[in-house]
This record gives C-alpha cells, structure tokens and sequence, in this order.
C-alpha cells in the first residue's frame, strides 16, 4: 500500500499557506482533526477529574483515553504512559527519581549523538548523586553509532544507558534492539530518545528492549506536550517528589498538577490520524502499524529523490550518511553561511531552518560548533512537488 498524499494534504489547513515545510523534526504541521478535539474539550466543560458530574468523567474519560491512544502508538503497557510538560521535563523528572538510587562510583552513559534532553539531565543527576558519567562517541563521517560503540563504555558500575532512537540531526537510527539486550547483559536500564524515531517508523517498545521511552506528540501532529513510557512494575520502584495530597498511584504519582485535557483529547486523535493514514484495520494498534510502515515507505522514497538532488548540486555538503535513518539530511553549502541558506529558502516559500538544534554534542562532535547546518526532514505530508522547490531554492543559494 502507499499514501495517498494529496488526500492527506488535505487535512492540513497550514498547507494552504503555499509553504513548503520540511521542519517537522522541531514540530509536524497539524490537522485539523486534532485542532477540532483540542477546541471540542476545551468547550464542552471539564472539571477536575471525578466520577461524579458529567465534566468530572469527561476529563477521566480523555485521560484514560489518551493512555490507551499511546498504548496503541507504542506497543505499551496503558498503566506505564505518563503525560509530561515535554520530553525534556519528563527526562529530568526520570533522572532525579532514578539518582536517588545511584552512589558514589555508579556510572551513567550518554551519546555525543542525542538531543541535549537526554543527555543534560543525567549528567547533572550523576553529579549530584557522585555517578561518573562515561561518554559514547559516533563516528564523524558516517553518523554510525554502534552497540560496540556503546558496549566499550559499559562496566559493572553502569546503572543506566541514555540513547537516542534516531539523532533529529543526522537522522541515524542505532540498533536500539541490540543495544538494549548489551545494557541488559550489563544489568544496567535502558532510556531511549523516542522523540525523532516516533513520526517515522513503527514503534514497539517492547521489541526495543527498552525500560523507558519518550516521544513528542507535537512531532506527530499533536499538541504540545511529551510522554515516557515504562513498565507499571519499574515505575513502582520510583519515588518521584510529589505533593502529599496528591495521588501516590503509578502514573499519576509522576504527574505533577492537573493534566491538560485538552492536550491529551488531541493526542487522541493525532494517534487516530496516524491510524487512518493508511489502513482500514478495526484494531488502532494493527491500523498504526499498518500505517506507520507505508508512512515509512514514503519518506524513503521521497528522502531518496532529496538526496539524489542535493549530491547533484555543486557546492553542498551533506553530513552524515548512516546506512539506517529517518528522512532527515543535514547539509552545508560551501561558502555560505547555513543561516543565509535557512533565510534565502524562506523568503522562496520552503521552512528549511539552520541550527544544532539543541544535539550540540553531535554538532561539536561533527566539526560544526554551536552553529550548526540545515536540516531538512520530511513527513507524510511532504510531496515530490515540495522536494523539488527545496532542491531548486538550494540550487540557487549555491551558484
């Protein structure tokens, strides 16, 4: 099966706009089935969660709504999904409760290629709680991060390993399956960057083999907000801070204040947006993954025509160029400053942004400072039509 993409368009009010947008890695555009849940919750009366009055339930029902949507989206356990101001706050929620347990010669691994959110709040936590941190490298030219890579930074010391699903710079997907069953082997726990990984390929957590998995929902056409995943039974071995009024029950003892039901209520049918994108199964999970792997056809696809082009155009530097990725090309174009490549593109109509985009390591690690390359990444919106007015506006920049 394969998308049909101009059905899908049609779903996107922002598209309208004549913008060509390749800048979902920061943030999907939005349809307008999830504008309309968002809108519908907000204006149909909530209150505090409950059981007693209609609004009371409504707010239970969206919850517990969303938990189950997430489920489906992730191959999860429902009683394992906590809603979070982002991924970034979950991760340093997960860190603090987890550096309770750590001591002094305990050590944390991290990857020079994830986003800052995952790495940041382990090193910190490591030195609060006297963890040393050990750091995995990745190969400059390549972008090829490998479980040996990973296995030459474990000990029997290791208490958790933080690694991305797929770096939103280059795009590389380590082999996050083998990776986990090396930490495992190690006796250390597994964090996973699921936050790039999620818009673009079919996810089972538990395949992956990992004990703790985040992702953005405002990455797969969702609302602002983030989501860690773990097993209910690893979860009750954490003691996060909390009020003590509120509840000591696992997820909701993670949940810091009331929940944003109307955010969650979009969740819902950004998952159930993925699930129609290509599939008319009845179950969401089998629809999700049905759809998922056309969606993953797609971009292949179409990142193939993006990268025959830019190799084409005399002058641009394509950095990184891992065997298994998401549809993400981060590029320079000689002589010119990434930041005039990024303005010229948008002044042409293409959203096509140049930065490290918070995965300064990977950037340093790279050569390319705090400044950075363009990225371009594509969705299963992004047509051949939009590929080719990214390639010609580059085309220009570079003579």
């Amino acid at each position: 099966m394969s998308l049909d993409v101009a059905r899908i368009r049609k779903d996107f009010p922002a598209l309208d706009q004549g913008i060509a947008f390749f800048d979902g890695p920061g943030g999907s555009q939005v349809p307008r089935q999830v504008a309309e849940a968002v809108a519908t919750t907000m204006t149909s009366g909530l209150s505090n969660r409950g059981l007693v009055t209609p609004s009371e339930r409504r707010a239970e029902d969206v919850v517990s709504g969303a938990r189950r949507a997430v489920a489906d989206l992730l191959g999860c356990d429902e009683r394992g999904v906590v809603f979070a101001r982002s991924m970034t706050q979950a991760t340093y929620d997960v860190s603090r409760a987890l550096a309770g347990q750590w001591r002094r010669g305990d050590e944390v691994v991290v990857t020079r290629l994830d986003h800052d959110a995952n790495i940041r709040p382990w090193v910190q936590a490591a030195a609060a709680s006297d963890a040393e941190v050990r750091w995995v490298g990745f190969d400059r030219d390549s972008g090829e991060l490998t479980v040996d890579d990973v296995r030459a930074q474990l000990s029997p010391r290791t208490r958790l390993v933080a690694v991305t699903g797929a770096s939103n710079l280059l795009g590389t997907r380590p082999d996050i399956p083998a990776i986990a069953e090396t930490v495992h082997e190690a006796g250390a726990l597994l964090y996973v960057d699921g936050v790039h990984l999620t818009p673009h390929a079919p996810v089972d957590v538990v395949e992956l083999g990992a004990d703790f998995y985040t992702c953005s929902p405002y990455k797969f056409f969702g609302p602002h907000h983030g989501i860690a995943v773990a097993a209910p039974e690893l979860l009750e071995q954490l003691r996060p801070d909390k009020l003590v009024p509120s509840t000591d029950e696992v997820p909701e003892r993670f949940e810091l204040g009331t929940l944003p039901y109307e955010l969650l209520a979009g969740t819902t049918a950004a998952v159930d947006f993925i699930a129609s994108l290509d599939s008319d199964a009845v179950h969401r999970r089998t629809a999700v993954l049905e759809s998922m792997r056309a969606v993953e056809a797609h971009e292949g696809q179409l990142f193939g025509q993006l990268l025959e082009g830019l190799r084409g155009i005399a002058g641009v530097r394509l950095h990184g160029s891992p065997a298994r990725r998401t549809p993400t090309a981060f590029f320079s174009v000689e002589d010119r400053p990434s930041r005039s490549v990024y303005e010229h593109l948008a002044a042409v109509g293409v959203n096509a942004p140049a930065s490290a985009f918070y995965a300064v390591e990977a950037s340093r690690w790279m050569g390319l400072g705090d400044t950075g390359a363009v990225r371009a990444g594509l969705a299963p919106y992004t047509s051949a039509e939009d590929v080719d007015r990214l390639l010609a506006g580059i085309a220009e920049v570079a003579r």
